[in-house]
């Protein structure tokens, strides 16, 4: 008769978890960046008791105004905005704030200045929550340049200078999956505790998957290569399965999902939306750089996510994401249509 093993007292909290990242970097570490960690883990526990009871304190519903894409704001973004701003301006740590739903970048006052520059997506997907569909929050931190005093010029640049990235979805349960550049940790809310605890550690996306994430609402609309890697997966030669359709319409969902089964997650530009759909700064590039910490690939189709470098804060791009060779199939479709060009 097997005996069950007793649970482990050992928990490992977010906090503790980074910390113990910053004292492997010994006396250069400053200690800045934890505390930054905090400030957005502290948002990610507010928006998520917020998102619980939006029907019942009525924060369901739209605040009469749009933001800088033309989308109308539902009165949950504008409070999850705002608690997101308080807070980071707050820690003492930033020095440049750039949100989905703001139209010029939040350059902090001198009294609560820091180092490091914060773009986010404070709620994604909030259109889906009457639906009751996972949403989330989504950011990048980027350290400013040597000599500035935090300027628009250093948040526009490529994505592969962030020094951290991260989402927090909100659903059944609240999980924070975040890279400081040293691989990608998923964290999950304890109510009881207040805490989130390591429960994801050292996530790897599969080399392949057999899930794709595709808005086929506009496959009237795809380029060819898009519509041809599509009809691979879906009519494969004999002898293999096909790809399983799992589009969820909320970017954090899709893309956790993909994290950990692996597949891809694909938002192409079309001859409709020509730039691409998804904001480069505040959801290709964070997203881009947890899957390349995982061990995925993150592309436009032609060349790679985190190199672009933007020219606008509100800047759209295409995006592919996910498995390792998943991605590079993608590539190659878009390789044989250059070749014939």
């Amino acid at each position: 008769m097997s005996r069950e093993e007793p649970p482990s007292t050992d928990i490992i909290t977010l906090t503790r978890h980074v910390l113990n990242d910053q004292f492997s970097l010994g006396p250069a570490a400053t200690g800045d960046l934890t505390l930054l960690l905090t400030a957005i883990q502290t948002t990610s526990k507010f928006i998520a008791t917020n998102v619980r009871k939006a029907r019942l304190i009525n924060l369901i519903g739209m605040a009469g105004e749009t933001n800088v894409q033309g989308e109308e704001q539902k009165k949950l973004d504008v409070l999850s905005n705002d608690i997101m701003i308080n807070s980071l301006r707050a820690s003492g740590k930033t020095a440049v704030l750039v949100s989905e739903e703001l139209e010029e970048a939040v350059i902090i006052e001198d009294k609560y200045k820091g180092s490091y520059c914060v773009v986010f997506d404070p709620l994604d997907g909030s259109s889906n929550i009457d639906a009751g569909v996972n949403i989330g929050t989504i950011f990048g931190i980027y350290r400013i340049k040597p000599g500035s005093t935090g300027t628009i010029s250093d948040v526009l640049r490529p994505g592969s200078e962030m020094v951290a990235a991260g989402y927090t979805m909100y659903g059944s349960s609240a999980n924070l999956v975040l890279t400081t550049g040293h691989g990608v940790n998923g964290y999950t809310l304890d109510a009881s505790l207040g805490e989130f605890i390591l429960t994801h550690p050292d996530i790897k996306v599969p080399s392949r998957g057999k899930i794709y994430s595709f808005n086929e609402g506009n496959a009237m609309y795809f380029h060819p290569p898009v519509v041809n890697y599509l009809n691979s997966i879906k009519f494969p030669p004999a002898g293999k399965s096909p790809y399983s359709a799992r589009y969820i319409g909320s970017m954090v969902a899709d893309v956790h999902r993909t994290l950990l089964y692996g597949g891809i997650f694909g938002y192409p530009d079309d001859k409709k939306s020509k730039s691409g759909k998804l904001r480069l700064l505040y959801e290709a590039f964070p997203m881009a750089f947890l899957t390349e910490q995982a061990g995925g690939l993150a592309t436009t189709g032609t060349k790679r996510v985190l190199d672009i470098v933007p020219t606008s804060i509100h800047e759209r791009t295409s995006i592919f994401l996910g498995s390792k060779d998943d991605v590079q199939d993608v590539m190659k479709f878009y390789q044989e249509v250059q070749g014939k060009a």
